[in-house]
């Protein structure tokens, strides 16, 4: 399946089957900030906050992960995974360097499939084999609960909306 987001308006094919409300999420294995394998069964019996972007060192993907930090420590049983393809290397040093300390960063460096298990990855323009941006949610049995794949990379996710979905 394929899908279209744009980046500062110009349009970009995004390859995947993005998961849908009610749907249960598929098993991944990404890399962890001491590059051992972290897959999502390692957060079982949490609820889950997926926040999926390109690299953690553009504006917007920074901001969400700055946002997400500081709403996630008034999140009960709720894990906040911050993926990208950024290095663990980079994602420990920024997130050291801001103080953030209440997500998970995870890297595609390994399991790149899950771009394409999860619907966002890019296929088309500069940023073709990074992902798209994207949220989704998962109850503590991985059901998902909200997804949204952000129509333009530049654009934030809805915070609220999402973090809705578990109240």
């Amino acid at each position: 399946m394929t899908s279209t987001v744009t980046l500062a308006g110009n349009p970009l094919q995004v390859n995947g089957s993005f998961p849908r409300e009610g749907q249960t999420a598929k098993a991944f294995t990404l890399v962890g900030k001491d590059l051992a394998d972290r897959a999502l069964s390692s957060f079982s019996g949490q609820r889950k906050v997926l926040n999926i972007f390109p690299s953690i060192d553009t504006p917007t993907c920074a901001t969400s992960v700055r946002k997400f930090n500081q709403k996630a420590s008034e999140l009960e049983n709720t894990v906040v995974l911050c993926i990208s393809a950024d290095l663990p290397f980079a994602q420990s040093r920024f997130c050291g360097a801001e103080g953030l300390d209440k997500v998970v960063t995870l890297s595609t460096m390994r399991g790149r499939e899950f771009l394409e298990d999860y619907g966002v990855a890019l296929s088309t323009g500069p940023l073709a084999g990074l992902s798209a941006r994207a949220v989704i949610v998962l109850d503590a049995d991985d059901r998902v609960l909200h997804s949204q794949l952000v129509g333009e990379i530049k654009d934030e996710p809805d915070y609220d909306t999402a973090l809705r979905a578990l109240l």
